[in-house]
């Protein structure tokens, strides 16, 4: 690896530290405010966060424009892009609503209910797997090392969620509807980002994830700023921090390195999750959610390592 790549190495995994203590935040936030609260309030600002990120990157590409004439007319951003981005800003702001109001509120039954917060992380990476399998839908091939993924993702889920009696809390059966959402938005993503900027994409999709939880936020849970400033800390953290910073350190480093590389080091998301969970709140996950936590990593590795195909 040379040196570009190290650096860009470091900064993913920065991006995923800063990923998985956010489930950390979320859980604090909740002491002071609802989870529909919390999602919208942390939805703007990310929104916020990410217009200086966007406003940066296009100055950059009128640069590039402006050394390179020739491409102009094919490179350069046209009006008619705007709808599009609109467009695409809704439809993956409604399912990173889903994702996110579902992993909220699971998040909320865990700390209720004394349970391990880092096993979040690891039940919402599930959406790795999730993601190709959902592409099927839309005839996307599947590996059959995907299949083997997805056995070891269902024996991990039995040991992180089941309990004795056979059942699911609710909290976890959330976090799984959470990792649905997101591989859905995911795929939206993929969908609308062909069309327009990455970064107005995800912008747009924090601004309507924003709205569209906002209003059921005010009448249900009725947020006020004495509710809202004890949580200050974990908003801007989740806000600012997962949304701003870590998405502008993925767009830097995903540059240098490989797809498959770079997957593998977000994944690292889960793992910090819970390293988080035992550093700052003291939580050790049992024997039992340690096994099964360590069979999640492996399928999310294994389902991420390309192909013999893939790689000639």
């Amino acid at each position: 690896m040379n040196s570009k790549s190290i650096s860009s190495s470091l900064l993913l995994l920065l991006a995923a530290l800063i990923w998985g203590s956010a489930f950390i935040a979320q859980s604090l936030g909740m002491e002071h405010i609802g989870p529909l609260s919390f999602v919208s309030i942390r939805s703007f600002i990310g929104f916020i966060a990410l217009i200086p990120v966007l406003l940066v990157i296009q100055k950059i590409q009128k640069k590039k424009l402006l050394s390179e004439p020739s491409a102009v007319s094919e490179k350069s951003p046209k009006a008619s892009k705007f709808p599009k981005a609109i467009k695409g800003g809704i439809v993956c702001g409604i399912f990173l609503t889903v994702g996110m109001v579902c992993q909220q509120y699971g998040i909320l039954y865990l700390t209720e209910t004394g349970g391990n917060i880092g096993k979040a992380g690891f039940i919402t990476t599930m959406y790795i797997l999730i993601v190709p399998i959902l592409g099927l839908f839309f005839r996307q091939k599947v590996s059959p090392r995907l299949w083997i993924s997805v056995a070891l993702a269902i024996v991990a889920l039995y040991l992180l969620s089941v309990t004795d009696s056979f059942t699911i809390s609710v909290g976890d059966s959330l976090l799984i509807l959470c990792a649905f959402g997101f591989a859905a938005q995911i795929l939206a993503t993929d969908h609308f980002v062909k069309e327009t900027n990455g970064v107005l994409l995800s912008c747009l999709q924090f601004l309507f994830c924003g709205l569209i939880t906002v209003i059921p936020a005010i009448f249900i849970e009725k947020p006020s700023p004495e509710m809202i400033l004890p949580a200050w800390k974990s908003l801007i953290y989740t806000g600012a921090f997962s949304s701003g910073i870590a998405f502008t350190l993925q767009i830097v480093a995903q540059k240098n390195l490989h797809p498959t590389v770079a997957s593998l080091l977000m994944s690292c998301e889960s793992v910090f999750a819970v390293l988080s969970g035992f550093v700052i709140l003291g939580q050790v996950p049992s024997t039992r959610e340690l096994i099964g936590s360590i069979i999640m990593f492996a399928a999310v590795i294994l389902a991420q390592l390309p192909s013999k195909a893939a790689s000639k």
